[in-house]
């Protein structure tokens, strides 16, 4: 079957003779020609720019022109496009609009501008020149009269003189202290009547907003709680009556935790005065007493567990990032804190590190518990000696450590060693914690 759409059209009979009509359209001319160049004698047209502000359609601005000196004829201004001209206006309720020329210095001096005057049925285009001006507005009320500033130039005080003898001969530093003072100073106004200060409706707008400000500024005490919050220590009760009660293990440990650790293992070594074997000189110094006594049995768990602590920190190793440390994978990690229970081992890990790396948070933290332990076991007065050599920190460092959870270290003489000094840390109530740093004014 052939297809109907290939096969042509036939042309009409009776439309063969007729002629094509061509409409004509009143279009402009394809081309334009400049007709004449006007240079205009008394009002130029403007060409304004308002950077920065709108103005108002219906805006009327009057323009004023300097008074012409005498001259002789042959030097007068004969065009008004080369005279100096400004346009003002006053119709806006509390806006004046200035309208003047800029930017007439350098090269843009010598750069023109016209106005074009297009008539599209002759296709003529006459050019006029332009004025380019630049609209600027001013808030009238700041406005200051003539007479006004030479008042104010009369009772200029000593203090302004100052100023403005800093800013002529002053050093760089000087004239910077300058410019902030005026920057930041709000000038009350005075009644011509009395001496009673009037403020200005700037000054208290931004009184208003500083108010607004301040009032939900966080006090110091607020702040001081903030930081406190934010610290690398274990929680404390502030508000217990006996020292026992500040650091409770079973909130800074966990009641489930603490019941897990084994001590049935060294107390089974010290009734049979077996050694018991571990890194620590601080457990070293104080198994024996403590695991023989029946009624520390809460001690002898945070022995146990100030041990599982410290043997997870000393197994640590350098991270690849600087001041990090990295921890051992966890079936390793399983091993070295062995007797250690499941639980107690991902209570230790979760709790002093994060996805399996030790950062300076984490060892602040480490190291803060550790002081906290130690205070517990020895009744709450610890010779830092053996603890410092744990940690493998200085005494500065320890005596820090101690400082953040509430305590102080002062220097002890021994007697019973020849009169050699230890350093013996105190927790005691009132807890004495650092307060926050007051950051000193600049000095202008």
């Amino acid at each position: 079957m052939a297809d109907v759409s290939n096969k042509k059209r036939k042309r009409d009979g009776g439309s063969a003779g007729k002629p094509k009509k061509k409409v004509v359209l009143d279009a402009p001319a394809s081309s334009a020609s400049v007709l004449s160049v006007l240079r205009p004698k008394h009002c130029p047209p403007v060409v304004a720019t308002t950077p920065g502000i709108e103005i108002p359609e219906n805006t009327a601005f009057y323009s004023y022109q300097p008074r012409e000196v005498s001259r002789p004829k042959s030097t007068k201004t004969k065009h008004a496009g080369d005279k100096e001209m400004l346009l003002h206006s006053t119709s806006h309720r509390s806006l004046d609009y200035t309208a003047r020329e800029e930017g007439n210095m350098g090269l843009n001096q010598l750069v023109k501008h016209y106005i074009g005057v297009y008539d599209p049925k002759t296709g003529s285009l006459e050019v006029v020149e332009a004025k380019r001006m630049v609209v600027r507005g001013m808030v009238r009320a700041k406005q200051a009269s003539a007479s006004s500033m030479g008042e104010n130039q009369v009772k200029q005080n000593m203090m302004e003189r100052k100023t403005d003898l800093g800013q002529t001969f002053g050093t760089k530093k000087a004239k910077k202290a300058i410019r902030e003072n005026v920057l930041n100073a709000i000038a009350p106004q005075r009644n011509r009547d009395d001496d009673t200060v009037k403020m200005d409706e700037a000054g208290k707008a931004i009184l208003s907003s500083v108010g607004e400000v301040t009032t939900n500024m966080a006090t110091r005490e607020e702040l001081q709680a903030a930081v406190d919050e934010a610290k690398p220590v274990p929680k404390a009760n502030l508000d217990a009556l006996d020292i026992q009660d500040v650091y409770d293990p079973n909130v800074i440990i966990g009641a489930d935790i603490l019941n897990l650790v084994p001590i049935r293992e060294w107390q089974e070594k010290v009734q049979h005065k077996e050694g018991v074997q571990t890194l620590s000189r601080f457990v070293a110094a104080r198994v024996n007493a403590i695991a023989a006594n029946n009624d520390a049995v809460t001690r002898l768990r945070i022995l146990r567990y100030f041990n599982f602590v410290l043997t997870f920190y000393l197994k640590t190793t350098p991270g690849k990032q600087r001041g990090t440390r990295q921890v051992p994978p966890r079936d390793k990690l399983r091993e070295m804190l062995s007797p250690a229970p499941e639980a107690v081992v991902e209570n230790i890990r979760r709790k002093f590190s994060d996805a399996g790396v030790v950062r300076k948070f984490h060892i602040d933290l480490l190291m803060a518990h550790c002081c906290v332990f130690a205070c517990i076991v020895d009744n709450f007065e610890v010779d830092t000696q053996n603890l410092r050599d744990d940690l493998r920190v200085d005494q500065k460092t320890i005596n820090q450590y101690f400082h953040e959870i509430g305590g102080r270290v002062k220097p002890v003489s021994n007697k019973a060693e020849g009169g050699r000094a230890t350093h013996v840390a105190r927790l005691k109530l009132p807890l004495d914690f650092p307060k926050q740093r007051q950051i000193a004014p600049r000095r202008k």
